[in-house]
C-alpha cells in the first residue's frame, strides 16, 4: 500500500533526525573519553540532544553570553545542538588563545550556509592551510600598512565626493555610504571607480551582501545544518525558502567575483592606459607561472579580491551608519568636534591625512564608534587540536574535512568553535563604565590628549584570522568620518508640525550589525555648499 503524503514526510523528516541524534550521541562519549579527568569551562548546564540552543538569542547570542558571564565567569561553555562552544568574553582570554596560541586556534568551524549562500568565494571561510595563506599573501602585499599609503589620495578624494552626493541628496546617506565604501575597494583591487549613483558593481556587492549576511552565522546555520536535505526539496515544497535564498545569493556571489575581475582583464588585453590594481599586479606576476599552480593562483587572487571587496564594503558601510546614527542622537559630540576641527584647520580647508594628530576629539569619536555597536560582535575560530586554558579543557574539532569546491577551498570542523565575544569585549565595565552610553570622552585624558585605549585592537578580529584590510579600512573610516565632521550638522528629523521625530533604531544582524536607514536630517553646515567642495574636488 503506497504511503499517504504525510507518512512520506515524516519518514523524510525521521532519518536526518535519527542520523543527527546518533551523531550527537557519539560525539558527547568521545569528549568524555578526551578530557581525561579535566573539567570543561563552566555554563548553563545543557539538555539532552538541544542543548543550550532553546536558551539562546539566535539574534543578538552576544547578549545571551554576556549573561552567562555575570553567573558562570568570562571563559564559558555551551553546546549548541551537537557543536561544543567555547565563548571568550575578555580581550586578554581571546588574545592568550587566538593570537598566542594561533597555532591551535586559527581553523574555522563548519558554517552549513557558507557554501550554499556563495560564501565559498571569501577566504575568511577557508580552513588554515595552503590556500588561505596564498590569500592572505596576496591581499598582505596590497593592503599592508605601508603599501596601503597609495591609496590615500583616492581614499581623500573619494570622500569629498560623498559629501558632495550626501548635500544633494541627504536623505540616501546609506546608498552614499556604500558606495563610498565600495568605491575605495574596487579602485584599490580591479582600479574602477564607481560612479556616484546607481553604479552596477555597487549593485551587485549591495545585493549579495544583503542576501547573504543575515544567512552565515552558525546560529542562523542551524536549521540548514539538522536538515540539509532543504537544499534538494522543490522549490514548490514547504519549507523550500532556504534553497531559494541560497541560489540568488550563490548567483550574485558569482557576478560579484567575475564582473570585476573580466573588466581588468579587458582593460589588460585592450592595452589601454597602463592601470595599478592587486588584481593587474598579481595577473602579471602570475604569468611565470606553470599550470596547475597558475590555476590555484588565479583562484586564490579571485577569492583574495572578493573577499576584501565584502570585508571593506560591509564594515566601512556598517560603521559610518552607526557614527550617523551617533551623531544624531548626541550633537555635543559633533558641535565639539566641529570646534577641534575649526580651532585646527580654520574654515577654508578640509581635513588631510596630516592633520590627524592634531584632531584628538576627532579620533576619540572614531574610536567610540567602534566600540559603542561593534560591527562584527562575533569572531569564530575552531580548535584544530584539544588544548588547557586556566585548568579547563578546550575540545578538539571531531573531525575535520579539506573540501575543494568551484568558489571556495572549506574546511568543515564539527568539533569546539572559539567564540571571541567582541560585544563583552566592548561592554567591559571596569574599562568602559556605562558601555552603552556613546562617550568620546573615555578615550581622551584630562589634558586632552588620547589614551592607549584602542577598539581596533579587537575589532578588526585576532592572530591569523586578522583583517588584512585593517589599515586601509581605518584610513578609510577616519577620512570619512572628520570630512563629515568638518562640513555636515546631523540633527532629528522633524515631522509635519515641525517636532523632532524622535525614533527607536533597529539594527540589522547577521555576520555583521548595523542600524538600518532612520529618520534623520543631515545638512551642510553654513559656510559650506555644494559649489565649493566640488572646486575642492577639481582643485
Amino acid at each position: 500500500m503506497p504511503l499517504s503524503i504525510a507518512s512520506a514526510t515524516c519518514l523524510t523528516l525521521l532519518v536526518p533526525v535519527s542520523v543527527v541524534v546518533l551523531d550527537i550521541l557519539c560525539r558527547l562519549v568521545r569528549s568524555r573519553r578526551e578530557r581525561k579527568g579535566l573539567p570543561l569551562p563552566p555554563g548553563p548546564t545543557p539538555v539532552p540532544l538541544l542543548g543550550n540552543i532553546l536558551s539562546l538569542d539566535t539574534d543578538a547570542p552576544w547578549k545571551t553570553y554576556i549573561e552567562w558571564q555575570t553567573k558562570y565567569g568570562d571563559v564559558l561553555y555551551v553546546r549548541l545542538l551537537d557543536q561544543e562552544v567555547v565563548i571568550l568574553n575578555l580581550q586578554s582570554d581571546a588574545v592568550e588563545l587566538l593570537e598566542k596560541r594561533s597555532r591551535i586556534y586559527s581553523d574555522r568551524p563548519f558554517v552549513a550556509t557558507v557554501e550554499p549562500y556563495g560564501f565559498g568565494c571569501a577566504f575568511g571561510f577557508a580552513c588554515y592551510g595552503d590556500h588561505l595563506r596564498l590569500c592572505r599573501r596576496i591581499s598582505h602585499q596590497t593592503f599592508r600598512a605601508d603599501a596601503a599609503l597609495v591609496f590615500r589620495p583616492m581614499q581623500l578624494r573619494t570622500a569629498r565626493q560623498m559629501i558632495v552626493n550626501m548635500i544633494d541628496q541627504p536623505d540616501q546617506y546609506a546608498s552614499h555610504y556604500s558606495t563610498f565604501a565600495a568605491a575605495v575597494v574596487t579602485s584599490a583591487i580591479y582600479d574602477y571607480e564607481p560612479g556616484p549613483r546607481d553604479d552596477p558593481i555597487v549593485h551587485i556587492i549591495d545585493n549579495f551582501l544583503q542576501a547573504s549576511m543575515p544567512a552565515v552565522t552558525p546560529e542562523k546555520a542551524i536549521p540548514l545544518k539538522i536538515f540539509p536535505f532543504l537544499l534538494r526539496i522543490p522549490d514548490w515544497f514547504p519549507g523550500s525558502s532556504i534553497k531559494r535564498e541560497a541560489r540568488a545569493s550563490s548567483e550574485w556571489a558569482v557576478k560579484m567575483m567575475e564582473t570585476p575581475y573580466q573588466y581588468v582583464q579587458k582593460r589588460m588585453e585592450s592595452s589601454q592606459d597602463p592601470t595599478f590594481s592587486m588584481v593587474a599586479d598579481h595577473i602579471t606576476r602570475m604569468q611565470k607561472y606553470d599550470e596547475p599552480h597558475r590555476s590555484d593562483y588565479t583562484i586564490a587572487l579571485k577569492h583574495a579580491s572578493v573577499s576584501n571587496v565584502i570585508g571593506g564594503t560591509e564594515t566601512t558601510s556598517s560603521l559610518l551608519m552607526t557614527f550617523t546614527l551617533a551623531m544624531v542622537e548626541n550633537p555635543h559630540a559633533w558641535k565639539r568636534a566641529q570646534a577641534e576641527i575649526d580651532a585646527v584647520l580654520g574654515m577654508n580647508r578640509l581635513p588631510e591625512y596630516e592633520d590627524r594628530p592634531s584632531l584628538p576629539y576627532v579620533e576619540a569619536i572614531l574610536r567610540e564608534t567602534m566600540r559603542w555597536q561593534p560591527v562584527v560582535p562575533l569572531v569564530s575560530h575552531a580548535a584544530s587540536s584539544s588544548d588547557i586554558y586556566k585548568g579547563f579543557h578546550i575540545p578538539k574539532g571531531m573531525s575535520c574535512v579539506y573540501t575543494k569546491i568551484p568558489r571556495g577551498h572549506l574546511c568543515y570542523i564539527t568539533g569546539a568553535t572559539i567564540v571571541a565575544n567582541v560585544w563583552a569585549m566592548s561592554r567591559d565595565e571596569a574599562r568602559y563604565p556605562n558601555g552603552d552610553q556613546f562617550a568620546p570622552e573615555r578615550f581622551l585624558t584630562v589634558e586632552g590628549t588620547l589614551t592607549d585605549d584602542n577598539p581596533a585592537e579587537y575589532i578588526f578580529g585576532f592572530g591569523r584570522r586578522i583583517c588584512p584590510g585593517q589599515h586601509t579600512g581605518d584610513a578609510s573610516l577616519w577620512i570619512s568620518i572628520a570630512t563629515m565632521l568638518a562640513t555636515l550638522e546631523f540633527n532629528l528629523a522633524k515631522d509635519a508640525e515641525g517636532k523632532d521625530v524622535i525614533s527607536k533604531p533597529t539594527y540589522a544582524s547577521g555576520l555583521t550589525r548595523h542600524p538600518v536607514t532612520f529618520p534623520c536630517r543631515i545638512s551642510p553646515r553654513s559656510h559650506v555648499s555644494k559649489k565649493s567642495l566640488q572646486r575642492v574636488l577639481v582643485g
